[in-house]
């Protein structure tokens, strides 16, 4: 087993969000941002979501000035993208700890703790009840 360099375990971080986990690798560079090998913007081709991964860069006004890699599994595109979101926040503060109070105050580094319940026996779902007759 190799032991990371300082350096490039400093800019590693994990965003989630449901069953989504995105792994998030920052450096200097231009703004680039790849997902699973593609663009972002190709990944997430719906222009909600990609805003939904720039809020983090467009709050600190970063946009330009680092790249980011993403690996990210699990879960919907909806998911993906909030759980990029969430990384890219958490890599952007080990990157600068300056950058915490910003994105905190915006609520960017808070987990999304809501997942699906389990469905109860004796139920349809989790909460839905079979129908009752009254003969």
């Amino acid at each position: 087993m190799t032991k990371l360099n300082i350096k490039e375990k400093q800019n590693r971080a994990v965003g989630r969000r449901k069953e989504a986990v995105a792994r998030v690798r920052v450096d200097k560079g231009t703004g680039k941002i790849v997902v699973n090998g593609k663009p972002f913007e190709q990944y997430f081709s719906h222009f909600t979501m990609q805003t939904t991964v720039l809020a983090p860069l467009k709050a600190l006004g970063k946009e330009k000035d680092l790249d980011f890699s993403i690996k990210v599994v699990g879960g919907g595109m909806k998911g993906q993208s909030v759980a990029v979101q969430h990384g890219i926040a958490r890599a952007l503060v080990i990157w600068n700890d300056d950058f915490k109070k910003t994105l905190k105050s915006l609520g960017l580094l808070s987990r999304d703790a809501r997942v699906k319940e389990r469905k109860k026996f004796g139920l349809k779902k989790a909460r839905r009840a079979p129908q009752w007759s009254k003969r």
